[in-house]
């Protein structure tokens, strides 16, 4: 884009500054056994709702479907609406019946280093009678109920008894405020809310039924209404306090419960799960999906991205059953699959910063799906820690939740993957149900910090803001242009905030807007720059956070950066940035003049109109639990605001000790 062009024009142009030219291809063993193969792409080309009709037919229908797709009344989709499945059967069930019942399901690994192993047998039968305890109980077919738990197999559990009779199931993330369960237990409209005692994190219990309590008690506006029992799994065995009548013992009522339980069919299209994700208006948006289409593509994905192989693979996704991540590829995806998988309750960094490889090395994990964030914090500590342990049972390794910056990619291949495991990096969203744009490892030639390619059978496109193709080499916005199985269906209760949010800005085509830009590269493959409300406006260039970023962390000094665009009378935006440094660079280094130096890193990297106008050096990010780093309050503090809402953060204490840093 030249200085001349008038930035109205440019308006989703973002300008590409950073280069990127190393290339990897799976080695001839590797693509010799994958999942996935060239073909796939031809096959979905050719015609694209007969090969999602092929992968539906993966799943067991009590009812076969007829039709694949109605789009007769966009952006409602209804995916094989005539026929009829049930999503846990296919989950559990149906891997029992092919004998398959003593495959372990969970390798389960509590934060102080309790375990447990379930089959798919014993998890079965666990899910049978939690689905006798919850008709019981009065819940049936589009009743919602809320979970509230840690990352144990009462979780698991809990989505899939719930799927089973056909409720709808509102996960909350173990960590939110009452305040937070309350709105999402009211927008729901709940009738039972399924917790525990507590759980552990960072080494200690961290009360989960209290928190509860408080939300269904008067928080200004009366008690909550709907709720009529809270089911109690018992873990951290810290007291509690106890409504009879309401609270029910889970260790009381679900072994007593008949052992029998008929796994009736539903609708394809009937509810499966709500989850809540961040809406700008503060309120949080009820994103609903549905069973069959959403079973498909996350079952698919799982297989042909994740290379999985259920009879030999160990496979470890760390999400929590909070986010989308952990609905698709902890509980639905991997289970629909057969596959083996661990299930870990705490930190990555307790009791010390190595438990994630010592549980890597304990138990064989072959296929490893984690966060950026999680890759750069193992950067921050050093290779020596993980260098401890034996990996060399990793042979693929996956990115979700944020672009990763190739540096981060690299060190991830070369420290965790042997130099060796190929890399997935996958986009896609809490909206989306299940990965959209990732190589296929046995396939794709990689390049570091590139989400690559659309997976078979998804359209995906990079235009302006009139909704034309920018083509190979530009940047702009990210849009799907036809309806895939996992799609959303709708926000709860809200149908005319979907449309506008997602549907409205391309409504003319018909294209989804993801909120996120991207730009093609020479080869028309995918680099994803963060979300459009992250770009900044630099003297009329219009820059991508996740580039400056990129180019930061590429520094041997920096494990992670943030950066944010804070409002400068003479460029419009400034770059600002907030940098963490390795400790192995510290102990060998003063960080005199090193902001200094980074500033002209910066420079000398992507050039001088980037050059961040200020950088400080700070201990810590503001992140959410999901690990995202929230730019938000790092903008406030840029610009010398008062820091805004931290309530969401892991650590609300870190705004004040970076204010302090900024000041």
């Amino acid at each position: 884009m030249s200085e001349q062009t008038p930035v109205t024009q440019a308006s989703s142009q973002i300008d590409h500054l950073l280069n990127e030219d190393r290339r990897f291809a799976p080695t001839a063993e590797f693509a010799d056994n994958a999942v996935a193969t060239a073909e796939l792409y031809e096959h979905a080309k050719a015609d694209r709702l007969g090969f999602w009709a092929d992968q539906a037919r993966d799943l067991h229908w009590h009812k076969p479907f007829t039709e694949v797709l109605d789009w007769s009344n966009p952006p409602f989709a209804q995916w094989f609406a005539d026929g009829e499945l049930n999503v846990a059967y296919n989950c559990l069930d149906r891997h029992v019946q092919a004998g398959n019942g003593d495959r372990v399901a969970l390798l389960w690994e509590g934060e102080p280093g309790d375990e447990r192993r379930v089959t798919y047998a014993e998890l079965t039968d666990e899910v049978k009678r939690l689905a006798n305890v919850l008709e019981g109980l009065g819940i049936g077919q589009g009743d919602r109920v809320a979970i509230y738990l840690p990352m144990i197999p009462e979780a698991v559990a809990s989505m899939l008894a719930v799927a089973r009779i056909g409720a709808i199931h509102s996960v909350v993330f173990g960590g939110f405020s009452a305040d937070s369960l309350r709105a999402r237990i009211d927008d729901a409209g709940a009738k039972l809310v399924i917790t525990a005692d507590g759980g552990y994190r960072k080494g200690k219990v961290s009360p989960l039924k209290p928190a509860v309590d408080l939300a269904l008690g008067d928080r200004g506006t009366g008690v909550q209404e709907t709720v009529e029992h809270v089911l109690v799994v018992k873990r951290g065995d810290n007291e509690v306090d106890w409504t009879d009548g309401r609270d029910l013992w889970w260790h009381e009522v679900v072994p007593r419960a008949a052992a029998e339980h008929e796994a009736r069919a539903f609708p394809a299209e009937n509810p499966l799960f709500i989850l809540y994700t961040s809406g700008t208006t503060g309120k949080p948006k009820g994103i609903l999906h549905t069973s069959g289409g959403y079973l498909t593509q996350s079952a698919f994905t799982n297989k042909v991205v994740h290379d999985l192989h259920p009879e030999t693979d160990v496979y470890w996704c760390t999400a929590d059953i909070g986010w989308i991540t952990g609905h698709s590829y902890v509980t639905y995806g991997p289970l629909a699959n057969g596959a083996t998988q661990v299930l870990y309750e705490g930190t990555p960094d307790a009791p010390h910063p190595g438990r994630w490889w010592e549980i890597v090395q304990k138990y064989g994990v072959t296929v490893l799906y984690t966060a950026p964030t999680a890759i750069r914090s193992f950067m921050k500590l050093g290779r020596a820690i993980p260098k401890q342990f034996d990996l060399s049972s990793l042979r693929l390794l996956g990115s979700v939740g944020e672009p990763i910056n190739p540096e981060a990619w690299m060190w991830y291949r070369k420290i965790i993957g042997g130099k060796t495991a190929p890399i997935v990096d996958t986009w896609w969203q809490t909206e989306t149900g299940s990965i959209m744009v990732s190589a296929l490892p046995g396939v794709t030639e990689t390049k570091p910090g590139s989400a690559q390619v659309p997976l078979p059978g998804i359209s995906i496109d990079v235009v302006d803001e009139d909704g034309t193709h920018v083509g190979n080499g530009n940047g702009g916005l990210l849009v799907v242009t036809e309806p895939w199985p996992s799609m959303l269906r709708g926000i709860w209760g809200d149908p005319e905030r979907f449309v506008e949010t997602y549907w409205e800005k391309f409504q003319q085509q018909g294209y989804y807007f993801a909120g996120d830009g991207a730009r093609l590269d020479d080869d028309g493959d995918v680099w994803l720059l963060g979300r459009v409300d992250d770009v900044m406006n630099v003297s009329g260039h219009r820059l991508s956070t996740t580039e400056i970023e990129s180019a930061l962390v590429g520094n041997e000094a920096v494990a992670e950066a943030a950066v944010v665009g804070a409002s400068d009378e003479t460029t419009g935006q400034a770059v600002v940035a907030f940098v963490i440094i390795k400790q192995s660079y510290l102990s060998a280094h003063s960080p005199d003049g090193l902001a200094q130096g980074l500033r002209l890193w910066v420079g000398e990297q992507i050039g001088p109109i980037a050059r961040p106008r200020d950088v400080y050096i700070v201990g810590e990010l503001p992140k959410t639990r999901s690990g995202k780093i929230m730019r938000r309050l790092l903008r406030d503090v840029a610009e010398g605001r008062e820091v805004g809402d931290t309530t969401t953060l892991a650590d609300t204490a870190v705004m004040s000790v970076i204010s302090a840093q900024v000041k």
